[in-house]
């Protein structure tokens, strides 16, 4: 795995995932940033606004019968650290790291990112990080060439948000992944959601691909309804 942390396959990964998946919305579904989000006909995480407790209580009706593997939506209790979250898996395999920089009352990006597969998880993951900080860092200077004197303060503040994004992403401790997609038969996606730090594990039905799920995660803070988070709190200078 040690030439994955090359500058230069770094930059090659990043951009191919760039052109290859490019998904990103606002947690709580506020006001998004310009840029698209999943679109499957297979909704993974709670209807918006819907009541956490009676979405958490449906889950297990949905884990498929005993024999095939399928995708299922890994949505953590906290966010976690690269090591953290790939230490939740079990033996499933990692198809999708979703990424989201936990800053208090303003609201961030939920960023997917595809995971090579390897025989590493925290290695893989590690890498779907970097392609979120690196997509940050885009972002963030698209909306710098774009930003003009009279731009407002909504403009100045998504601008300051990116920056503190693309900042704690490239940091490696980032405790910045709040869902993975994890694919696994019945028992192991019952021993994941049975492991301390998941806080669910929805399942989409057997035959189903990658490319037909709408992911949804269920953000750490919502306890009693999936509505937006508050977006009023200062933006952090570090």
């Amino acid at each position: 795995m040690t030439g994955l942390s090359t500058r230069g396959l770094w930059v090659v990964v990043a951009v191919l995932a760039l052109l290859a998946f490019g998904a990103v919305w606002v947690a709580g579904s506020g006001p998004p940033p310009p840029a698209t989000t999943s679109t499957g006909s297979i909704r993974l995480g709670p209807e918006p606004g819907q009541d956490v407790e009676d979405y958490l209580a449906s889950l297990p009706a949905q884990l498929p019968q005993p024999g095939p593997a399928v995708p299922a939506l890994v949505q953590l209790d906290r966010p976690h650290d690269v090591p953290g979250a790939a230490a939740l898996t079990g033996t499933g395999t990692v198809g999708t790291a979703i990424f989201r920089v936990p800053l208090e009352r303003v609201q961030t990006a939920l960023r997917f990112e595809h995971v090579l597969g390897t025989g590493d998880p925290a290695a893989a993951i590690d890498v779907a990080r970097e392609q979120a900080a690196f997509r940050a860092e885009a972002e963030l200077d698209r909306a710098g060439r774009a930003e003009t004197p009279d731009a407002g303060a909504v403009a100045t503040r998504r601008a300051e948000i990116l920056a503190v994004e693309a900042r704690r992403l490239a940091d490696r401790g980032c405790a910045c992944v709040i869902g993975l997609v994890v694919t696994a038969d019945r028992a192991g996606l019952e021993e994941i959601a049975g492991t301390d730090g998941v806080r669910a594990v929805h399942a989409a039905p057997p035959g189903s691909s990658a490319a037909q799920l709408a992911l949804a995660p269920l953000l750490p803070e919502q306890r009693s309804a999936a509505t937006p988070p508050p977006d009023d709190g200062p933006v952090p200078t570090g």
